[in-house]
């Protein structure tokens, strides 16, 4: 990998991310479900046309700006997964004119505001809470969510699509095992809800989405569409869960060294908290802010043992080496890092360098 590094930069591995694609794409296809990936993981329109290969046509995305982003480089059916935030009704009513556009649903005074100020022909999911508790009407709430769904079916701009829900709380899962646990206590919620609402609306179509999830989960039965974003790239903590192997983290922040501490075996590297945020896992009750692979001469290999980032500020990170990986190193060698959240990681640095030299932008904000 011939790449001069002299700072902190997110480098791409193309093929493994195409690899992950196709993974979760011909799992969508098994499973007879609808794929919708979230956008938010990588927010690169060059990283969005890889999905095109595979026949993917449709996208989730986090935010209205987000949104008109992928708009503006060919994508026309795009759901906004985000609670609706009615200050953005002009851009809403843009993006709404010249696409088929999906928002979400939490209140009556979100779809009141809604019914007098949009424009065009609009899609509208209902966030149902599985026990994520982060937003959304609880999935055991029946009678709040049957008579918002009621209240938009009876809109004359506003189309009823269904329910959607997010089962974040698989994020917090030690193992694959948990995983499922928690996916089938979600989606047993998100059952009930349906059939608790059967005969007063058609078949309600069901979304979900979340990495863990959707890795883990073979076949996705009594589910109409998934949508899961990190995937694409994978992390240290998705590896954690057991979502990945190492062979699928798709990113490495590669960082350079600039000081050794021998009485502490460890190594600073110019790569801090605003490169890789300042999220963590844990292991036997210590943080890790992110593994260190093993360069490669056509990227990166695997995670060397007992070895990690075990601090980070602004711009520092603090690696606490083993005694052989510290005495192989040298200050001004790069170091990959990869990260324990990609999504973020990748929102900091805003861009990313292919193995191949190749530099592709980001969203700009």
């Amino acid at each position: 990998m011939d790449i001069k590094i002299t700072k902190p930069t997110l480098l791409i591995d193309k093929n493994k991310c195409v690899h992950n694609i196709e993974l979760m794409n011909g799992k969508a296809l098994s499973s007879g479900v609808k794929f919708r990936p979230h956008f938010k993981t990588h927010q690169s329109a060059v990283v969005g046309k890889w999905f095109r290969d595979f026949g993917i046509d449709a996208i989730t995305v986090s935010s209205v700006t987000m949104a008109n982003y992928f708009a503006e480089n060919g994508w026309n059916d795009i759901t906004v997964a985000f609670p609706v935030n009615i200050h953005e009704i002009d851009d809403i009513n843009r993006l709404a004119a010249k696409i088929n556009l999906n928002i979400v649903l939490l209140n009556p005074e979100s779809l009141n505001y809604l019914e007098k100020t949009i424009t065009s022909k609009t899609g509208a999911l209902i966030k149902a809470d599985c026990g994520y508790h982060r937003s959304g009407i609880d999935a055991d709430h029946i009678e709040k969510i049957y008579s918002l769904s009621n209240a938009i079916v009876l809109s004359t701009r506003i189309e009823f699509n269904g329910i959607l829900a997010h089962f974040g709380n698989t994020y917090s899962a030690k193992n694959k095992e948990e995983v499922k646990e928690i996916y089938e206590t979600s989606l047993s919620k998100l059952k009930h809800l349906c059939h608790e609402l059967k005969g007063r609306s058609e078949k309600l179509f069901v979304s979900i989405g979340d990495t863990p999830s959707c890795s883990v989960i073979d076949e996705f039965k009594g589910v109409d569409e998934i949508r899961p974003g990190n995937f694409v790239f994978y992390d240290s903590m998705q590896l954690s869960i057991g979502s990945c192997t190492q062979e699928q983290i798709a990113v490495a922040l590669a960082c350079p060294v600039v000081a050794k501490n021998k009485e502490r075996n460890e190594i600073v590297i110019y790569g801090g908290a605003v490169h890789l945020s300042k999220d963590f896992i844990e292991a036997n009750s210590t943080k890790i802010f992110g593994y260190i692979a093993e360069p490669e001469e056509n990227g990166w290999g695997e995670i060397i043992e007992n070895t990690f980032v075990k601090s980070l500020s602004q711009e520092h990170g603090i690696i606490k080496a083993s005694d052989k990986f510290f005495n192989k190193v040298s200050v001004g060698d790069v170091l990959y890092i990869l990260p324990v959240h990609s999504c973020l990681t990748a929102d900091l640095m805003r861009q990313y360098l292919t193995l191949d030299g190749e530099k592709i932008e980001m969203m700009k904000k």
